[in-house]
C-alpha cells in the first residue's frame, strides 16, 4: 500500500503551528524568568519607567508576535472580519479579540510605558504567540483525527485502476482509466485488477471481491456475471464490457456515500448552533463588564486586572470544543461503521439509527440464506412429477425471482428437458402465468391459484407438512386443473437466531414481514425467536405495515434487499439495505451493509448509539467546561481565595486548547468501537 496523498490542510496547520509554537517558546522563555503564570502579584515588578534595553527586548518581543498574528494567526482575523461583515461573531472573533487586545495593550506599554499606573506596565506578547500556537494545535489535532478515520476509504479508492486494456476498432490497447467509456470491451487478464464495473462476455473465472463485500472466498464468474472495479480477477482470463465507469462505479459510489455521510450535520448538530450564536455574543459582553469592574474596583493595578481578566474571558470562553464536539464524533463514528463495511447515508439517519425500537426484517435473502433450493415436488393425481417440475419449470425459468431460479435449476439438476413458453406474465407477489404446449400454466401461491378457481385439496397434505417445515410451497396448474406442488428450502443463516438475540436485548422488538405463506413464515420465525409475524404480504404492503408499526409510536427500521423491498425501505424511519451496495440499495436505503452481513444490523444501531453518546458527552463538558472556565476567568475567586487567583491569558488560551484537545480524544475512542459484522 502506497504513503497517503499529501494534505495541503494538515501540512499548513503543522507548519503554522510549529512557527508559532517556535516564537511563543522564545517569548516564554522571557516571562518564565521573572514570573509565574498563575500570579500576578508579580506583574510590574518593573520599575514605572523600564530601562531602555528591556524597552527595546519587549520591542523585539512585539515585532516576534505581530509575525505570528500576522502569518500563523491571520485566518483568525480574517474569519473574525468576515463575521463582522455578516453581522455575527464566531470562534474566530474571540480569538482574534483576546489575543488582538494582548498585543494591543502590550504595545501601548512599550510605546508610553508611563501612561500607566505604577506596577501595571507589563506587556503579554507571549500570551499573543502561544495562545495562537495552541489554537492551531488543537486544529492540527483535528484534521489529524479527519485524516486518519478516511484512511479506510483512501485505501479502497487507491484499489481502483490505473489502466485498463481496451479493445477497439479490433486493436487492444492500453488507455488510462478515465478514459473508459460504457460499452467498450475490457480485457482482464489472470491476477489483474478489474479497472471497471461490467459485465462478463467471455471466460470463466473467481473474483476476489473482498475489498468490497468483506466475504473472503472469491466469487466463480461466467458469461453474464457482474463484475466491479477494483476487485482482483483470478486464475482466469476474461473479457467485459463496461457498464460504470468513473464517479458511476460500484467502488466511486461507496466513497461517495460515506464522505457525504460524514459531512452532514445530525439534528442535534442545529443545537449547537442556536446555542453558539447566543454564546459568543454573552461571551464578549462579559469580557466588556469584566474589564470594567476590574478597571473601576481593582485599585491601582486595576487596568492591569481589567485587561489580563478581559482576555483570558475572550480567550477561554473560545467555543471550538463545542464546535469540535458534533463533527469530530460524526467523522470517526461513521469512518468505523465503514471500516466495518456499514454505509450510513447521513447524519440524520447515524441520529435516528441509534433511537429504533423495532427491526423488521425480510425472510428470504435477510434471515435466510436467500439461495432457495428445490426440496421437494407432488404430483397431482394422474400426473408425474417430473412432467410437474419440467411444465413448471418451462414457466419458472423466465422469471428472477429466486424462488423460480432454485426451480428451474432443481429441473436442470434431474436433466429434464424443457418445452417453451409463450405469453409469460409476472402477477406482482402471488405468481406467473403462461402458455406451453398449448396449455395455460399458472404457477404461484395457493391463494392465487384458488383464486383463478383451481382446486388444491388434493395437495392439501403434502403444502401442510412443508409449510410446518417452513419450506416455501408452489402450485402449479394447468387449464385450470392441478397439475401439482413443489416445495422449495431456504437454509437459515447460522447467525439470525444471535443477531435476533442481540436485536431484542437492544430494546429492538424484531418483527418479520414476507410475502411467504403464514405457516412457512412462522416455522422460520420460530427457527431464529420472532415473535411477531406479517405473512403472505405483497411487497406494495410491506410499507403499510411499517406504517401501521409507526402510527403505534414506534421508531422502525426496515432490513430488506433494497430493491423488491424498495416502498418499505423509503417507508422506514431508517432502511438497511442488504447486498453489495452496487444496485439501487445504496440510492434506496438510509444504510447499506457490505456483504450481506446480517450481524451489522444490531452493529450499524450499536455503532450509531455509541456515536451519538459520544457526541452528547463531548457536548455536555465543552459546555460545562465553558461556562466554569468563564467564571474562573472573570476573576471572580480572587477576592475570596487570593490574586493566584487570576488566570493569565497564556494559560486561559491554553485551557481552552486543551478542551478542544480533550473532544478529539474522546471521539476517537469511537475506532475502538467492537464491531463483528
Amino acid at each position: 500500500m502506497s504513503d497517503p496523498a499529501p494534505d495541503p490542510t494538515l501540512d499548513r496547520l503543522r507548519r503554522q503551528f510549529w512557527q508559532a509554537a517556535a516564537v511563543g517558546v522564545v517569548l516564554l522563555g522571557g516571562m518564565i524568568l521573572d514570573m509565574g503564570p498563575f500570579h500576578l502579584e508579580s506583574l510590574g515588578s518593573h520599575a514605572h519607567e523600564p530601562s531602555r534595553g528591556l524597552r527595546l527586548w519587549w520591542a523585539v518581543q512585539g515585532l516576534l508576535s505581530l509575525g505570528v498574528l500576522l502569518g500563523p494567526g491571520r485566518a483568525f482575523f480574517v474569519g473574525a472580519w468576515n463575521a463582522v461583515k455578516r453581522r455575527a461573531a464566531n470562534m474566530d472573533t474571540l480569538i482574534a479579540l483576546g489575543t488582538g487586545s494582548a498585543w494591543l495593550f502590550s504595545t501601548a506599554v512599550v510605546v508610553a510605558p508611563d501612561r500607566f499606573p505604577p506596577g501595571t506596565a507589563m506587556p503579554f506578547y507571549d500570551a499573543a504567540a502561544v495562545v495562537t500556537a495552541l489554537v492551531l494545535l488543537g486544529q492540527w489535532l483535528e484534521a489529524r483525527a479527519r485524516r486518519h478515520t478516511t484512511d479506510a476509504l483512501r485505501k479502497l479508492t487507491e484499489l481502483q485502476a490505473k489502466s485498463a486494456c481496451v479493445v477497439r476498432d479490433g486493436q487492444e490497447r492500453e488507455v488510462p482509466i478515465d478514459q473508459v467509456v460504457v460499452g467498450d470491451r475490457v480485457r482482464v487478464r489472470p491476477g489483474e485488477r478489474i479497472p471497471v464495473d461490467g459485465a462478463v462476455l467471455v471466460g470463466h473465472s473467481h473474483v476476489d471481491e473482498s475489498m468490497l463485500t468483506g466475504e473472503p472466498i472469491p466469487v466463480p464468474k461466467e458469461a453474464g456475471s457482474a463484475v466491479f472495479g477494483g476487485t482482483v480477477n483470478g486464475p482466469g482470463a476474461l473479457t467485459l464490457s463496461a457498464t460504470q465507469v468513473g464517479a458511476h462505479s460500484a467502488l466511486a459510489q461507496i466513497v461517495e456515500m460515506v464522505k457525504r455521510a460524514q459531512a452532514s450535520r445530525p439534528s442535534i448538530a442545529r443545537v449547537v448552533d442556536r446555542v453558539s450564536a447566543v454564546f459568543v455574543p454573552a461571551v464578549m459582553i462579559i469580557a466588556i463588564l469584566t474589564f470594567l469592574a476590574w478597571t473601576n474596583l481593582g485599585g491601582e493595578r486595576g487596568l492591569l486586572y481589567g485587561v489580563v481578566t478581559a482576555a483570558a474571558v475572550l480567550l477561554i470562553a473560545c467555543p471550538c470544543a463545542l464546535g469540535l464536539a458534533t463533527p469530530i464524533s460524526l467523522t470517526v463514528g461513521v469512518g468505523r461503521m465503514a471500516e466495518a463495511g456499514i454505509l450510513v447515508r447521513n447524519g440524520e439517519a447515524l441520529e435516528t439509527a441509534a433511537r429504533l425500537n423495532v427491526m423488521v426484517l425480510d425472510k428470504t435473502g435477510t434471515l435466510t440464506e436467500g439461495r432457495p433450493t428445490l426440496a421437494a415436488v407432488v404430483a397431482a393425481p394422474g400426473h408425474e412429477e417430473n412432467e410437474v417440475l419440467a411444465l413448471t419449470a418451462a414457466v419458472e425459468v423466465l422469471s428472477e425471482h429466486p424462488v423460480a431460479v432454485a426451480i428451474a435449476v432443481g429441473a436442470r439438476q434431474r436433466g429434464l428437458s424443457l418445452p417453451a413458453a409463450q405469453g409469460f406474465q409476472a402477477m406482482s407477489g402471488r405468481g406467473v402465468l403462461a402458455r406451453v404446449e398449448g396449455r395455460r400454466l399458472l404457477v404461484g401461491s395457493h391463494s392465487f391459484l384458488a383464486g383463478e378457481g383451481v382446486d388444491l385439496d388434493s395437495l392439501a397434505a403434502a403444502a401442510e407438512a412443508w409449510a410446518d417445515q417452513g419450506r416455501t410451497v408452489v402450485f402449479a396448474a394447468a387449464d385450470g386443473q392441478a397439475l401439482g406442488a413443489l416445495a422449495v428450502s431456504d437454509q437459515v443463516k447460522p447467525e439470525a437466531e444471535q443477531v435476533v438475540a442481540h436485536l431484542r436485548a437492544m430494546g429492538c422488538e424484531p418483527v418479520m414481514v414476507t410475502g411467504d405463506e403464514a405457516r412457512a413464515a412462522r416455522a422460520v420465525a420460530s427457527a431464529v425467536g420472532i415473535e411477531k409475524v406479517f405473512a403472505s404480504v405483497l411487497p406494495g404492503d410491506k410499507a403499510a405495515r411499517i406504517r401501521e408499526l409507526q402510527g403505534q409510536g414506534k421508531l422502525v427500521g426496515m432490513v430488506g434487499d433494497g430493491i423488491n423491498d424498495a416502498p418499505a425501505l423509503a417507508q422506514a424511519d431508517v432502511g438497511f439495505a442488504m447486498g453489495s451496495g452496487t444496485d439501487v440499495a445504496i440510492e434506496a436505503a438510509d444504510v447499506t451493509l457490505l456483504g450481506g452481513r446480517l450481524q451489522a444490523v444490531p452493529d450499524a444501531i450499536a455503532a450509531s448509539r455509541a456515536t451519538l453518546r459520544n457526541i452528547k458527552q463531548n457536548l455536555l463538558g465543552a459546555f460545562f467546561y465553558n461556562v466554569l472556565a468563564v467564571g474562573i476567568a472573570t476573576g471572580v475567586l480572587v477576592p475570596f481565595l487570593g490574586p493566584g487567583w487570576f488566570l493569565s491569558p497564556l494559560l486561559a488560551g491554553a485551557a481552552m486548547s486543551m478542551s478542544s484537545v480533550t473532544v478529539v480524544s474522546n471521539a476517537l475512542r469511537l475506532r475502538r468501537v467492537p464491531l463483528r459484522g
